[in-house]
């Protein structure tokens, strides 16, 4: 069995817990972020990424508007925690746990990528994804 690795992120947002969960947990919120289309169906998620990558993850847990978690890229599982700030916003906490070494890096900075694209989204309303399939992460860009 090869080895795995846990990333964790913390993310402060000026946005409430549940405006955050909802870009998180929602066909509509995760599009304004995070992929292409990224819908859900029956506890499936299926996503769309502007590279042409497609993928299927599961839904392991929602629990409006604290806690989202998802069987993500190569079996890993992805967890948002999302806790009041007592001002109005939130602090987020991402945890990926059972990435595997050998991609840990990628993984790393690809969460950091999406949890600014987060932020962007949910506190100030601006996509920051470029959209250009010609200029995706495979090419090292990072804003898609």
């Amino acid at each position: 069995m090869s080895e795995t690795k846990t990333i964790t992120w913390r993310l402060h947002l000026a946005s409430s817990p549940q405006r955050a969960y909802d870009m998180l947990a929602t066909d509509a919120g995760r599009a304004q972020f995070w992929a292409e289309e990224a819908v859900e169906k029956d506890g499936q998620i299926t996503w769309r990424f502007p590279n042409g990558w497609e993928m299927s993850t599961r839904v392991l847990a929602s629990e409006p508007p604290h806690h989202f978690s998802v069987k993500y890229i190569g079996g890993s599982t992805t967890t948002f925690e999302l806790q009041p700030d007592g001002k109005g916003g939130t602090d987020l906490t991402l945890t990926d746990a059972g990435v595997q070494a050998e991609h840990h890096m990628e993984t790393y900075a690809g969460w950091l990528s999406v949890l600014l694209a987060l932020k962007a989204a949910v506190d100030f309303g601006v996509d920051m994804r470029n959209h250009d399939p010609e200029r995706t992460w495979d090419q090292g860009y990072v804003e898609n």
